[in-house]
């Protein structure tokens, strides 16, 4: 937990101050059954009225100044936890953010989403409680028994007698408990992802009538999130009744001993109530020691989880100081050899790509499904490193580009057409956050999206549901090139970005573009495209079958030809 406590350090002295208030309540409270006693001894049993108003006031003064330090600990004790979690949980993001796509793809979304989430709750709350009664029940026990001696040792070794079976067997009960409460985090990771699939997919299951089987498969994954918990708590629970009846024997020894010596005029009745009333204290917080330790094992367990991913030094994508570009190489993209394979896996998706695109051009890129169309436009903004050969963008190498000037020069159209919850605004406007609404309306304009928003009743403020449910798959996708378009980009990269679009919108999309002096990389399935890009690329199967344009493909490319032919075949029937 070391990791995760470290961002604790900037709100150490509102910890420290809560720890103190926390030890003086402690004190007021321990000292309350020496003044019973007291009263007892020199009041009661003498009959002295005085004496018994005198340490009365003092146990209510005492009591009072506990219940203080009691409400400004709860402030001071919330302040550091919260913020606490508020940094743990930002610097997670932030870490998280700063993985490279090579990273992301060993970690589950559902798992990250639990880490930053129920993770971090569980060592916050861990956290408060120890600032507010966790450390205080060990230290109460600890100086119970040293009051207890401070009283009647005697029977202080009597009330001793279960304490290191006690010690023995919380230790083992903690050791395990964090095992068991890891495997519970994990199994909450898989309900996560089932909730996260589910939802994602619920027009394929609504259309399939798949409700009945998503049911029953998130049935099957709570139902074990629930046996493992439950065997988790189990375990945890078996502390109450064990420590119960050893702390009670422990008790029950110490009071015969106590009689027995009270009977012998060995000790005088207020020391037996007082050494009783510590033992039943120590009862009390050993008791609250199954509570405490099973927030302690799940925080402990959470701990190490967050840990794994603040202590990551491989796979994050680092930034470069970049060097001046010569004017010459604006807007350029070379492939010099380039192969790649994802990690993990053996085959390769690229073979030796080799290709050039000058300021300017526009380059279609064309292939059979699974051909690497999409994996090799990824590479260009060095979402992955290339697994042999070297892609040169303006001039240099990418590797030798900072990360944020080498994507400040790209505009990035996914093949799936992503929008985020805000208005259609806002969402132009990620691409460029501080351009001004000429501009965004210049884009949109471009994108052929323009006309559409302003029949919607509220236009530019129209609100975007959650990933654009309320748009079409079009409009999606007119947007999503408007948020690159802002960005006036040197180099603009489309992933079958225009699938969606009619011929009539998509030809008046691509003479809208004309006068941009972007670079313009467009993977395209539609012949049509392609006879308007300057070169188009073909790709089958990882490698590059045929480059030219569409005249000089339909004479030497059966493959291009093929796909021509198919395309015609089925304009022909509609």
């Amino acid at each position: 937990m070391k990791v995760v406590l470290s961002y604790l350090k900037p709100y150490k002295w509102f910890a420290l101050i809560a720890l103190g208030l926390m030890l003086l309540e402690l004190v007021a409270e321990l000292a309350q059954p020496i003044i019973i006693a007291k009263i007892i001894d020199e009041g009661i049993v003498l009959k002295d009225f005085h004496v018994i108003f005198l340490w009365g006031c003092m146990l209510i003064g005492i009591a009072s100044l506990a219940f203080l330090c009691g409400i400004v600990n709860t402030y001071f004790a919330a302040h550091a936890a919260q913020s606490f979690a508020l940094d743990l949980r930002n610097a997670l993001f932030r870490k998280i953010q700063s993985f490279s796509m090579t990273t992301f793809l060993k970690y589950p979304t559902s798992s990250l989403i639990t880490r930053l989430t129920n993770d971090v709750q569980q060592v916050q709350s861990i956290l408060f409680m120890s600032l507010r009664i966790m450390i205080r029940a060990p230290l109460a026990v600890v100086l119970s028994l040293v009051m207890v001696f401070f009283v009647n040792a005697k029977m202080a070794m009597i009330l001793m007698i279960g304490t290191p079976i006690l010690t023995i067997f919380l230790y083992i009960i903690v050791k395990n408990g964090s095992l068991l409460f890891g495997q519970v985090q994990r199994r909450m990771d898989r309900v996560n992802r089932a909730l996260q699939e589910s939802l994602q997919a619920i027009y394929l299951v609504k259309a399939y009538m798949r409700n009945a089987y998503e049911t029953e498969k998130f049935n099957r994954i709570a139902e074990d999130l629930k046996l493992d918990t439950m065997k988790a708590l189990r375990m945890m629970e078996l502390m109450m009744p064990i420590m119960s009846f050893v702390l009670n024997v422990s008790l029950l020894l110490a009071i015969w001993y106590g009689a027995r010596e009270v009977s012998m005029n060995e000790a005088q009745v207020g020391e037996l109530v007082a050494v009783v009333n510590y033992a039943l204290r120590i009862t009390g917080y050993f008791g609250m020691f199954a509570f405490i330790l099973n927030g302690f094992t799940r925080a402990k367990a959470s701990s190490e989880r967050m840990a794994e991913i603040l202590v990551m030094e491989e796979g994050l994508e680092e930034e470069k100081s970049g060097t001046e570009t010569p004017k010459e190489e604006f807007g350029t993209v070379r492939f010099k050899g380039v192969s790649f394979k994802y990690p993990n896996t053996k085959k390769l998706v690229l073979q030796d790509i080799s290709f050039e695109v000058k300021q300017g051009e526009k380059l279609a890129i064309m292939g059979t499904t699974g051909s690497g169309k999409t994996t090799l436009l990824s590479l260009i903004p060095r979402f992955y490193e290339p697994s042999k050969g070297e892609i040169v963008v303006n001039g240099r190498n990418i590797s030798d580009w900072s990360l944020k000037d080498l994507r400040n020069m790209i505009g990035y159209v996914p093949q799936k057409a992503l929008l985020f919850t805000g208005s259609i605004e806002n969402n132009v406007k990620w691409g460029k956050r501080m351009a001004e609404h000429r501009e965004v309306v210049a884009a949109t304009t471009k994108a052929q999206i323009h006309d559409t928003i302003l029949n919607f009743p509220e236009q530019y403020k129209t609100r975007v549901g959650q990933k654009g449910v309320n748009l079409s798959g079009g409009q999606k996708q007119r947007l999503s090139i408007a948020r690159a378009i802002i960005r006036k980009p040197q180099i603009l990269i489309l992933d079958d970005s225009t699938s969606a679009l009619d011929v009539k919108t998509e030809a008046a999309l691509w003479d809208a573009l004309k006068d941009t002096e972007a670079t313009m990389l467009v993977v395209t399935q539609k012949i049509h495209t392609a006879k308007g890009a300057d070169r188009i690329v073909l790709l089958d199967e990882g490698k590059i079958v045929a480059i030219g344009t569409h005249d000089e493909l339909m004479k030497s490319s059966k493959l291009y030809q093929q796909i021509a032919s198919t395309q015609e075949e089925q304009v022909g029937d509609e």
